[in-house]
């Protein structure tokens, strides 16, 4: 078995239609979710489950650009209790760092206790996605900002926290949720809506990525602010 880098920190173990994306363990020894542990060539990685995570199901759909790579700063909304954000964490290793952000105590405290305690890089953030200038004492301008918030407002959010957070030329990774904002419309409407909202706010959508299988309704769009 062989591991073959798709993209900076991101690996595919195995080949064809049975390749298993993966990250490398910056905790050894250590799971997160109950995900598989592989040691190749004395390197331990962990298995990273597409139907658990919507950056993994972007990425096993074909992502062409991950932003997210060794010794980013990425400021991450509605972290929940960390299964994607630990991914992100072994991504950017020690030069880089994450602030995770979620307004609700138990995933946030599951967040603390089972994954940031063992992950330097990991700062959890209880706090309200919706009032960023809350926090905006606690996280410095970043590379990166990934969203995952099941908010009728979701594309309004973004723009809040790249307003204050976001550097001029970097990234916004958005995960729209078709049914938060109405489960009547046709999702691909949707879509297409959120990623306007950002056009007009000074960004360039570079992807958008229809997440079915792993996620039902769900899109990736990739947007740099120019």
């Amino acid at each position: 078995m062989t591991a073959k880098e798709h993209s900076p920190g991101v690996y595919f173990i195995g080949g064809g239609e049975q390749r298993l994306l993966a990250t490398r363990n910056l905790t050894p020894g250590r799971k997160v979710y109950g995900e598989e542990l592989i040691v190749i060539e004395n390197i331990e990685y962990r298995l990273w489950n597409p139907s658990r995570s919507k950056l993994g199901a972007a990425i096993a759909k074909g992502l062409k650009h991950n932003p997210i790579v060794p010794g980013s700063k990425v400021l991450y909304l509605g972290v929940a209790s960390g299964t994607t954000c630990s991914h992100v964490s072994d991504i950017i290793g020690n030069l880089g760092h994450v602030w995770g952000v979620d307004f609700a105590p138990r995933p946030i405290r599951d967040l603390i206790d089972h994954v940031a305690r063992y992950r330097m890089n990991i700062s959890p953030i209880f706090g309200d996605a919706r009032q960023p200038r809350e926090y905006s004492l606690q996280v410095p301008m970043v590379e990166v900002l990934f969203a995952d918030v099941a908010q009728p407002d979701q594309a309004e959010i973004v723009v809040k926290n790249a307003n204050i957070f976001l550097k001029k030329g970097g990234y916004a990774m958005f995960s729209i949720k078709s049914r938060s904002i109405d489960v009547g419309r046709d999702p691909v409407e949707i879509f297409s809506e959120q990623v306007k909202v950002l056009v007009a706010r000074g960004f360039s959508v570079e992807e958008l990525i229809e997440l079915d299988p792993f996620e039902k309704d769900h899109a990736l769009a990739l947007a740099s602010l120019v």
